[in-house]
């Protein structure tokens, strides 16, 4: 094939790749929103921090993979540790900022595979799990599918809502959507649900202006909070996810392209553009789910990456269109990924009682608790004591026994008030 022609190729695939994640720009912008900053802001950071990580992938690392901020971790930035401890956007973006640095340490030093090897599977597949039933969760109570019971936790919505009918009617396509593999279907289910909003009358939110300043694209992290452990525990526990889930998907990805031994960069690349991302005013990015579909179209190089990136940038003159759409069109993507998350639970090794139990905890206890940190706490917890219950103590290694006895200190500090 001649040059010009895997130029194409590269080029297409880079395409097909943008707007198959593009959908990210509203979805974590609105998920931002609700962490204190306005939508507007959220998208730009979610832009910017795109771009800069793609385009790192492509020029250094020479791969054709796209980094945004990941969905789930995006989820754990705004609900569990700003919403929970009531921390201040600044001071989230603290730990995202010495999360990302405790990764790139692992990412360059031996850390990471002594990581690897001491946190049992059944409880990394666990924590993606329970992820994606927390991402249904919030999918469904935007759409106001699920809502809070007055005699219940929750309970289920109205559906004479014109909010409601809107928000199934746009899940149900979705789905569709989905199922049959369509190009850029989150894409498509975005611009469909938000004319169906428009159309039935539902409330979407106001075109907004892309004047900014460029204290909107820089963002200095508070590290006010530094002194209280739950700003430690969060950074714990954000680290943990960050470095098992980009460890899984690389390591997949890498299969695809039959270049395994780009994994030390590509691993390297994603913990230094999670770095960069609280500069930003954002989640940690991750290497794209979506990558699939840029490998399957062709892209094998970086040149991909670079083409998705330059796009992801002139995003931004858009911004006004995209903030229009609603969370009808929103919620049923967060469901979709969600599912997609919880098909790890196949992965579960539910014929072993010892592994099963404290890995359907976090399942169970993340989306009920409504804290991914406190529902990995029962699960990290619950492990050695099944495990020395069962006379396995050679089971349990010590990095693992550190990283539970850090969850019980957490309960046991929140008992006494701290």
């Amino acid at each position: 094939m001649e040059q010009h022609d895997l130029l194409r190729k590269e080029i297409i695939a880079g395409v097909i790749g943008f707007f198959t994640t593009v959908y990210i720009v509203i979805v974590n912008g609105s998920i931002l929103s609700e962490a204190g900053v306005s939508l507007e802001t959220g998208m730009i950071a979610t832009i910017m921090a795109s771009f800069v990580g793609t385009m790192i992938m492509g020029i250094f690392g020479k791969l054709p993979l796209i980094l945004i901020p990941g969905m789930g971790i995006n989820a754990l930035f705004a609900y569990s540790i700003i919403g929970n401890n009531n921390f201040s956007f600044q001071e989230g973006l603290a730990v995202v900022w010495i999360a990302g640095l405790i990764f790139v340490i692992t990412a360059f030093t031996r850390l990471g595979s002594i990581l690897k090897e001491a946190i049992p599977d059944s409880l990394k597949h666990a924590i993606t799990v329970g992820l994606g039933f927390f991402l249904i969760l919030i999918g469904l109570e935007k759409s106001g599918i699920v809502i809070s019971g007055d005699s219940t936790v929750i309970t289920i919505g109205d559906f004479t809502s014109p909010t409601v009918i809107t928000g199934l009617v746009t899940l149900f396509i979705a789905i569709f959507l989905f199922v049959k593999n369509v190009p850029a279907n989150f894409l498509i289910t975005m611009v469909i649900g938000t004319v169906i909003a428009l159309v039935t009358g539902v409330e979407t939110r106001q075109a907004s202006s892309i004047n900014f300043q460029l204290s909107e694209l820089v963002f200095i992290p508070s590290f006010q909070a530094i002194g209280d452990i739950s700003f430690w525990l969060a950074i714990f526990t954000l680290s943990l996810i960050l470095i098992f889930e980009n460890m899984g998907i690389l390591n997949g990805q890498l299969d695809m392209l039959d270049k395994q031994k780009g994994y030390k960069k590509a691993f390297r690349i994603t913990a230094t553009s999670s770095l960069t991302s609280a500069l930003f005013g954002t989640s940690p990015t991750v290497s794209s789910a979506e990558n699939a579909a840029v490998i399957a179209s062709g892209g094998k190089t970086g040149k991909a990456a670079i083409t998705a990136g330059i796009l992801f940038l002139a995003t931004i003159i858009f911004i006004p269109w995209i903030s229009l759409v609603p969370n009808t069109a929103i919620s049923p993507i967060l469901i979709i990924v969600g599912f997609l998350m919880a098909q790890n639970i196949k992965h579960l090794p539910l014929q072993q009682l010892a592994d099963c139990i404290p890995a359907l905890l976090i399942v169970v206890m993340i989306p009920f608790t409504y804290s991914i940190g406190d529902g990995m706490a029962f699960g990290f917890i619950a492990y050695p004591i099944v495990k020395w219950a069962l006379g396995k103590k050679e089971e349990i290694s010590k990095p693992l026994l550190i990283i539970s006895g850090l969850f019980f200190l957490e309960f046991a500090l929140k008992v006494i008030g701290i």
